[in-house]
């Protein structure tokens, strides 16, 4: 089992950044992949940002350009750097974690932690 921490959310002005973290704790060594989905008000969870343990990344097309996942493994957390943000930005960020037990492959999810933007 993993736990799943995020920190970093808060209220932002239109065109200002934020650095979202996710610390990974419990059963590490299953952890495969990990990343950020968000789910605005309304709409249904989306992928935002994906890190292999290789370092290898995956953006959603929406978040090409201003979002920017890294992975410090030492630490087993995962960040997200936004910059330019924009209230369609507005949105609970939820990490994720893929893990791989001898059964096969697992979800992991954080709680989640709200960013909005707004003047």
């Amino acid at each position: 089992q993993v736990q799943l921490v995020e920190s970093g959310g808060g209220l932002v002005q239109p065109g200002g950044s934020l650095r979202l973290s996710c610390a990974a704790s419990g059963s590490i060594f299953s952890i495969r992949r990990m990343g950020w989905y968000r789910q605005a008000p309304g709409k249904e969870r989306e992928l935002v940002a994906l890190i292999t343990t290789g370092g290898t990344t995956n953006y959603a097309d929406s978040a090409k350009g201003r979002f920017t996942i890294s992975r410090d493994n030492a630490q087993n957390t995962v960040y997200l750097q936004i910059h330019s943000l924009k209230p369609e930005d507005t949105a609970v960020y939820y990490c994720y974690a893929e893990l791989y037990i001898a059964t096969g492959f697992y979800d992991s999810w954080g709680r989640g932690t709200q960013v909005t933007v707004s003047s």
